[in-house]
């Protein structure tokens, strides 16, 4: 197959988005697929990735609310790269603008929609969340449900990586749905990486010794992950144990982070960790994880962690809560700081012995999650040639 991904939401300096494309780009000529993503971004051009795959680039505006983003405004231009490429797939991974240019486009290819994101959650849960529940959010937001729904119907499938959010798309009549959960690259993520040095290191960055406990936050510093939430909480769970919490990300919120986090001796914040190597050895040597998001779609960081060996803590809601293991991890009632603090110290009367989440580490890895996309891909043609 010949498959083409429109791909929105890629930054060229990280984050999960790029990691996902990078392997695609890799996984699908490994697996005898030919793979075209196309971005947007500062100027056109294209990029051979290696045999089997490429990157094109279309000259776009940067996105007003994030500059580390762009965004597609030219359809003509879009629709001319799906004309010269014939792809027998094309995946769209933002249900907004490119979406439609897509589904506009002319060609036969099979169309599918992959759910990288989750703006009900991410926002207006998140903005509304206080003073309505989300059956009476959906309600007041019924015209974006139909949107959903006309989307199923233009689409071959809607592709989500979290079972939480399919059920959520299903219970919403959204047709088509199909869940693919993702995974962590292989070979990167082990508890094996673990560094006691680096450990004591970030803990004395905390006024701490080392017998403090270490929680590690890692994502974009962007307002729906919850990060003065995640503060707030393991200052309060601080009265009572010696926890050290270190952050590890980059986004438009940095420079509130770095208030909060100086305000408090006992946390941290770290420059933006881009080498993946370097990502794996932090996540190995802390002593738990904790996140703050309930709009994630899959919590990539989380399965990253876990691969690492290392418990979780985790709201109850999105694609973090997918990733909890009864027994191992915590979860908490999502976007309240109190809840989240009573995690982390039930966490803290065990936080010190890993070996229960180190010898559950293994976890999916995204080859595996692509030899299931592949095949779905494979059988979404076969299914249209035998209705034709």
């Amino acid at each position: 197959m010949k498959i083409v991904e429109v791909c929105a939401f890629y930054a060229p300096q990280g984050g999960g988005i790029r990691t996902y494309v990078d392997r695609k780009l890799r996984a699908g000529p490994d697996a005898g697929h030919e793979i075209v993503v196309i971005v947007p971004g500062k100027d056109s051009r294209v990029e051979q990735v290696r045999p089997g795959s490429r990157l094109v680039t279309l000259a776009s505006p940067p996105f007003p609310l994030d500059r580390r983003y762009r965004y597609f405004d030219d359809e003509d231009a879009l629709h001319a790269v799906l004309d010269a490429e014939r792809p027998d797939v094309v995946e769209v991974s933002s249900q907004w603008r490119s979406c439609a240019m897509v589904a506009d486009w002319k060609g036969d290819a099979r169309r599918v929609l992959f759910m990288h994101s989750d703006p009900l959650s991410a926002y207006l849960y998140r903005w509304f969340g206080t003073i309505a529940q989300p059956a009476s959010i959906d309600a007041t937001f019924e015209p974006y449900w139909r949107y959903l729904r006309r989307l199923g119907r233009r689409f071959d499938a809607i592709v989500s990586a979290s079972p939480g959010l399919s059920r959520r798309l299903i219970g919403g009549g959204v047709g088509k749905v199909a869940t693919v959960p993702m995974g962590v690259e292989p070979g990167i993520f082990s508890p094996a990486h673990r560094d006691e040095a680096l450990r004591r290191e970030l803990l004395a960055r905390c006024s701490l010794g080392p017998d403090g406990l270490l929680l590690l936050g890692v994502g974009r510093l962007a307002p729906e992950k919850r990060w003065p939430m995640v503060i707030r909480a393991a200052a309060a769970a601080g009265y009572r144990h010696p926890i050290g919490l270190v952050l590890a990300g980059d986004g438009r919120q940095r420079a509130r982070i770095r208030r909060l986090t100086a305000a408090n001796p006992h946390n941290h914040l770290l420059e933006p960790v881009r080498d993946r190597a370097a990502l794996a050895r932090l996540m190995a040597s802390a002593d738990a994880l904790i996140h703050g998001c309930e709009a994630e779609t899959f919590c990539i960081v989380a399965a990253e962690a876990r691969a690492s060996g290392l418990p979780l803590i985790v709201p109850d809601a999105g694609g973090a809560a997918d990733q909890y293991r009864p027994g191992i991890d915590q979860i908490y009632a999502a976007a309240r700081p109190a809840a989240a603090a009573e995690a982390i110290l039930r966490w803290a009367a065990s936080g010190r012995d890993r070996r229960a989440a180190e010898a559950a580490s293994p976890v999916r890895t995204m080859d595996e999650h692509f030899v299931e996309l592949f095949r779905f891909y494979q059988q979404l043609g076969d299914a249209r040639r035998d209705a034709a």
